[in-house]
């Protein structure tokens, strides 16, 4: 199940677009991944709510890469309001048109924005692309295990380590959370 919280979606890529250089929709789709599985690997739960597969190129937020898939005038509404998309040669660059509302995130969602902007600030798509194929990280697993296009689940991004919580604790937050939408959506 895929919930999507827009508004966080929207100001993440307004955040990104402001704070990063070379930023176009590979870089985009890597940046919300790393965004998504380390804010779960801390707390449980996504950002963005976004499921992220696993294609040859990396990890993609599907739904979105749908939605932005296309001529820039046949861009959804929702996206056309705040982006650009220009296209160069074969990298399509993305500036946005508004600042990000930071207020719509928390505390440690707007630190690991901050740390991923610092991180990749000046790395390019295809080196991002290569940092998201690690060994042993969730885009690698999933195709080891499952294959190629397969949906990769986020408690592959649970470990041992301090920061991450433990997957029964991950598993416990995520059936309370959808519970708690199929309450709200009726």
């Amino acid at each position: 199940m895929e919930y999507i919280n827009l508004n966080k979606t929207i100001n993440a890529i307004s955040y990104f677009s402001k704070n990063v250089k070379y930023f176009g929709k590979t870089k985009l789709y890597k940046l919300l991944y790393f965004l998504d599985f380390t804010h779960f690997k801390e707390t449980g739960r996504s950002v963005t709510g976004y499921n992220y597969f696993a294609w040859d190129f990396g990890p993609v937020p599907k739904t979105l890469f749908e939605k932005l898939d296309c001529a820039e005038e046949e861009l959804p509404e929702e996206f056309k309001k705040i982006i650009n998309i220009t296209r160069l040669n074969k990298f399509n660059e993305i500036k946005t048109k508004a600042p990000a509302n930071m207020n719509v995130f928390s505390k440690r969602e707007i630190r690991i924005l901050k740390e991923l902007s610092d991180i990749f600030k000046y790395v390019r798509a295809k080196d991002i692309k290569r940092i998201s194929h690690l060994k042993g990280d969730p885009w690698d697993q999933t195709i080891e295990t499952k294959g190629e296009y397969q949906q990769i689940d986020y408690l592959l991004s649970l470990d041992d380590s301090s920061e991450s919580i433990s997957k029964e604790e991950a598993k416990e937050k995520q059936v309370r959370f959808y519970e708690t939408i199929k309450l709200i959506s009726g």
